[in-house]
C-alpha cells in the first residue's frame, strides 16, 4: 500500500466510504493552544521552521531523543539549520505520530509527497520556502484553508484578552473565542502564586486579600470571558485532590499562603477542592463545559526547566490514583445541581476504563453526553491510543454522542491531526462492519461519523 496514499488507515471498503463523508466535515477546534496574539496580528511566516519548530514541544522532545544539540532546537541556530536537524531525525521517528503528522502537513499545505530526510531536506526547504513566499500562510489563511468553523484558545484569567477583543472586531470567516484556564489560581503552593494574584488583581480590579475576594475576582473574569463568547474552561491537573473544608478553613489557608507560610498537602487539597467546587458552579451557571486534563507530571528535568522554562518538552505521564477524588468532586457538584458539562481526559492509558466508566455516573437529560470521555490526549495521541480510547468509549458508554478530536496544539499547521483521527475512526468502524460486529448500514454509519467529527461538538459547545 502506498505511504500516506488515499487509503491510508482505511483498509476496508466501508472505511473508505465513511471517510468520504468524514473528510468533508468542518473542524471545530474546541481545545488548542494557538496564540490569539498571532491570530490577531496575522503575520506571514518567513519559512517552515517558524511554522513547525517555533513552539512545538512534541518536535523538540523528539529531536532531543535523536541526539540533536539544544542550539538546533530552542537555541539561536539559523532557521535553516534547525529545519535540517529536524529532517535528519525523521527516519528515526518511524512509528511516532510525528512521522505521519509531518508528512500529512507537507502533503496538505505544500503538495509535497517526498519523504523528509537529510537527502530531501534541501529540496523540501526550497519548495516550502517558495510556496510560503508565493501564497498566504498567515494564521487566518491557514485556519480558513483548513475548513475550521471555530477556534477556542486557552487563556489565563489574568490575561487582558485585548487580542480577543481585537479579533472580534474583524470580519473573519471563523470564530475565535477564549477558553478559561485557571491553573495558576489552583496552584497555591507554586512559588509565584502571590505574584499571579497581583496580576489577577490588575485584570479584575479587585483587591484580593481573602479567599472570598479571590472568588469575586475570578467571577468577574469569568464574566469578561463570557462577554467574548467563551464556552469552555480547561484545567490541567497534575494530581486531582479532594478534601472538604469550611469557609473559615479556606480563608485561613489562603491567608497563610499570602503571608508566605508553607502549606501541607491536606491544606492544598482543601483549597483546591473548595476552588474547584466554586468554579464548577460558576461554569454550570453559564452553561460552559469544564475540561479536566488529568495526569501529567510536569517539569521532570529541573536543570532544563531552570534553563528553558515550562512547556519545553520535559513533561510526561503520571501514575497517581484518580478514581476516588474524581468521583468525589463530580458527586459534590452533582449533589448541589451545579455539575457543568464535563470532559474527562486521562493522560495515563492505564486509566482508560476508569475514565470511560466514570463518565457514565453523572449523565442527565440536560445534554446528550453531558459527561464526555475525552479524546486520546498528548502521549496517547497516536493510532493505538486513539483506537483504544474509541473502543473504551464504545464498550462503556455511547460512542454516538462523542464530540470527537481536538488539536491541543500550538501550530497553525496541525489541522491534519483531525484527518488522522477521522481516518482512524472510519477504519475502526469499517473493521467492525466487515467483522459483522455492527450492521452494514452505510447511511446510519455515515451519520454517526459526521456527528462525531463535527455535529456533536457544535451542539455541545453551542457553536
Amino acid at each position: 500500500m502506498q505511504f500516506l496514499g488515499e487509503d491510508f488507515l482505511l483498509p476496508t471498503v466501508t472505511a473508505r466510504a465513511l471517510f468520504a463523508c468524514a473528510k468533508e466535515q468542518p473542524i471545530l477546534d474546541w481545545h488548542c493552544h494557538l496564540s490569539p496574539k498571532e491570530i490577531d496580528q496575522n503575520a506571514q511566516p518567513k519559512n517552515i521552521t517558524e511554522l513547525w519548530l517555533g513552539g512545538d514541544h512534541y518536535k523538540w522532545r523528539a529531536m532531543r531523543s535523536c541526539g540533536v544539540a539544544e542550539r538546533l532546537i530552542t537555541g539561536d541556530a539559523p532557521d535553516k539549520d534547525k529545519f535540517f536537524a529536524f529532517a535528519q531525525c525523521m527516519p528515526l521517528l518511524i512509528g511516532n505520530p510525528l512521522y505521519h503528522w509531518t508528512h500529512l502537513e507537507l502533503q496538505r499545505y505544500f503538495g509535497i509527497h517526498d519523504v523528509l530526510s537529510n537527502k530531501t531536506a534541501q529540496a523540501i526547504w526550497d519548495m516550502t520556502s517558495r510556496v510560503i513566499a508565493e501564497n498566504d500562510f498567515s494564521p487566518c489563511a491557514l485556519i480558513e484553508r483548513s475548513n475550521v468553523r471555530a477556534v477556542c484558545t486557552t487563556d489565563d484569567p489574568a490575561d487582558g484578552l485585548e487580542f480577543h477583543q481585537s479579533i472580534q472586531k474583524k470580519s473573519l470567516p471563523f470564530d475565535v473565542r477564549p477558553a478559561f484556564r485557571p491553573d495558576k489560581a489552583l496552584a497555591i503552593a507554586a512559588p509565584d502564586f502571590p505574584q499571579w494574584i497581583g496580576r489577577l488583581e490588575t485584570a479584575s480590579g479587585v483587591k484580593i486579600a481573602s479567599f472570598a475576594a479571590l472568588k469575586n475576582a475570578l467571577e468577574l473574569r469569568i464574566a469578561a470571558f463570557a462577554a467574548l463568547g467563551c464556552r469552555a474552561c480547561d484545567h490541567g491537573l497534575t494530581v486531582l485532590r479532594y478534601a472538604e473544608a469550611t469557609d473559615a478553613e479556606l480563608e485561613d489557608i489562603f491567608k497563610q499562603r499570602m503571608t508566605n507560610n508553607a502549606l501541607g498537602n491536606p491544606q492544598i487539597a482543601q483549597y483546591q477542592t473548595g476552588l474547584m467546587q466554586f468554579l464548577g458552579a460558576a461554569y454550570a451557571k453559564r452553561g460552559w463545559c469544564m475540561e479536566l486534563h488529568i495526569g501529567a507530571t510536569r517539569n521532570n528535568n529541573s536543570r532544563r526547566f531552570a534553563a528553558l522554562g515550562a512547556d519545553a518538552g520535559f513533561d510526561s505521564i503520571g501514575d497517581a490514583p484518580v478514581a476516588d477524588a474524581l468521583s468525589a468532586l463530580l458527586n459534590s457538584l452533582d449533589q448541589k445541581g451545579v455539575l457543568p458539562k464535563t470532559i474527562l481526559f486521562n493522560l495515563n492509558p492505564r486509566d482508560n476504563a476508569v475514565f470511560g466508566a466514570m463518565s457514565g455516573n453523572f449523565q442527565t437529560d440536560e445534554a446528550r453526553g453531558k459527561l464526555q470521555y475525552g479524546p486520546a490526549w498528548w502521549f496517547s495521541d497516536h493510532i493505538d491510543g486513539m483506537r483504544r480510547q474509541l473502543q473504551t468509549l464504545a464498550n462503556l458508554g455511547a460512542l454516538g454522542t462523542f464530540i470527537g478530536m481536538t488539536t491541543d496544539s500550538r501550530s497553525f499547521l496541525s489541522y491534519p491531526r483531525h484527518e488522522y483521527f477521522r481516518r482512524i475512526l472510519c477504519g475502526l468502524l469499517g473493521d467492525w462492519t466487515e467483522q459483522g460486529l455492527v450492521p452494514d448500514d452505510l447511511p446510519a454509519l455515515k451519520k454517526l461519523v459526521c456527528d462525531i467529527c463535527f455535529g456533536n461538538a457544535a451542539d455541545y459547545f453551542s457553536l
